[in-house]
Parts: structure tokens; sequence; C-alpha cells
């Protein structure tokens, strides 16, 4: 898939891409061994970590979690009504979409108490090592997974196609959590909706947007500030996961979705 040469282009120190199917790494381009920061990629882990002890009953959704009013589902969903960084509440639980990587962290420490383990330990043994991924978290629930292309494909297949949740769990936390809330995507301006499930950003109608023009409105994923994002389109059976150590700034924003058309192009 000559797309993929289009990170050669990013001035990336270190850039590596795949496209999967359900079936397959369809394709991929660049350093697969280079370890790379994650960034908000890593709460894509967090939420699947999440779910697995929500379906273990180590946690429960609905349970209060965060501040006062605010549960499971609430942090989760970037509904919990805490800022982008700080624990003072900005608005009430389901009024407001405020990405929060406060929220995550409050989310990992409340699973790490039900537990009874460093979050670390949880996520390292619920999620890391049944993907058979060598990724490590060094720091934040929010930020910080440090890991491969290849940790990055092992994860991208889970989300096509789920073995450590069931598909039932995964289609619950890939649609919209808090229907008709506003709010900002960040770096991309306020959108209305700002619509969210349970960690993964939905694609629906937002513009602009990081993905392709012709992903399906059923696209989840997320990016991340170090360059990276996955992306994941069910009704194109793709996936299209990206790392590099360039800081996302406007070259993100001009180089991915053309990368993602011309990917779900086949080209």
């Amino acid at each position: 898939m000559e797309a993929l040469r289009q990170l050669e282009e990013w001035g990336a120190p270190h850039a590596a891409a795949a496209v999967l199917s359900r079936d397959e790494v369809v394709a991929q381009h660049g350093d697969d061994e280079h370890v790379f920061p994650w960034a908000s990629v890593t709460k894509l882990v967090t939420a699947l970590a999440v779910l697995v002890a929500a379906e273990e009953g180590t946690v429960d959704l609905d349970e209060r979690a965060g501040p006062p009013g605010s549960t499971v589902r609430h942090l989760l969903a970037h509904a919990s009504g805490l800022p982008f960084e700080g624990d003072v509440p900005i608005s009430r639980p389901g009024e407001r979409r405020i990405y929060s990587n406060t929220g995550f962290e409050v989310l990992a420490g409340h699973l790490a108490k039900r537990a009874e383990m460093p979050f670390s330990d949880y996520l390292t043994g619920a999620v890391l090592v049944p993907l058979g991924t060598a990724a490590e978290l060094r720091g934040s629930a929010a930020a910080g997974l440090q890991g491969t292309l290849d940790d990055l494909i092992r994860l991208a297949h889970e989300l096509l196609s789920p073995e450590l949740v069931a598909p039932e769990t995964l289609d619950e936390a890939t649609n919209v959590a808090f229907p008709g809330l506003a709010g900002v995507l960040p770096d991309f301006g306020r959108q209305d909706p700002n619509d969210w499930g349970f960690g993964f950003e939905l694609r629906d109608a937002k513009e602009p947007h990081w993905t392709g023009t012709h992903n399906s409105a059923r696209t989840f994923g997320h990016f991340g500030g170090a360059g990276t994002f996955l992306w994941v389109d069910p009704d194109a059976g793709l996936a299209l996961a990206c790392l590099t150590d360039r800081e996302f700034g406007e070259w993100a924003k001009e180089a991915w979705p053309p990368l993602s058309d011309a990917v779900l192009a086949g080209r």
C-alpha cells in the first residue's frame, strides 16, 4: 500500500504505521521495533482495562467515582465535569463533554483501589500480557504508555475482533455515552455534539477531524500529542495504527486525513 510512504514526508525522527483488516496486517511501513510514546492513545488501553474489570465484577460502570454525582461511566466518557488538568470540577456530571486527563487518572486510581493492586499491575495483567504486547505504562494512565508498532497492531486487532471483552461490551463502549453533549475536541475546536464512547473518541459527523473524510461515522479511536493515532472503522473492516515521535501540530492536521482517505481507497 503506497499510501504509507507518506510517513517519509512527515519530518518525524521516527515513524511507523500499519493497516489492518480483521484477519491480517494488510501493510506496514517504518521502524516496527522502535519504542514510541503513545501519549493519549494510552486512554484506549486504560479504557479496555476498565471494561475487563467491569466484566469481571471488579468495578461497576454505574458506581460512584470521581466528583460528587459522577460514576465510572462519566469518567470514561469525559463527562464527569473534571477539567483537562486539575481536580476541581468545572461542570456538573453529564452536562458537558470536557476532555480530561485528570478524569482518567482518577479512573485508574478507582480501579486500583477496587482491585487492591497498583493500576499498572492490573493493566499489565488484564490487557498488555493477554494481548502479547511488550508495552509498558511509564507514568499517567491518561498518556504514559510506551510501545512499538507491533504492540499497537495487537491492540488494533483486539478492537477489530475482541477477545478480551465480549463483542457486545466493546459495542457499547464504542457507541455514544451521554448523547447530545457539546464540548471541545482537543486541537480541533468546539463540536456540538462532541460524541464519545467509553474512552473511545467517535468520528460521527465531526468536522474538522483528524480521520479522513471517507471514514465512516462509526469510526472510533484516539490520537495523541506525540503524533500518534489509532482508528478503527467497523464499516470498512479496517484499522490504521500510526506512531511517531514528532509532537502533534498543524503538520498532523494536514497529513493525517489524506493518509486515512488513501488507505480507505486502497492506494
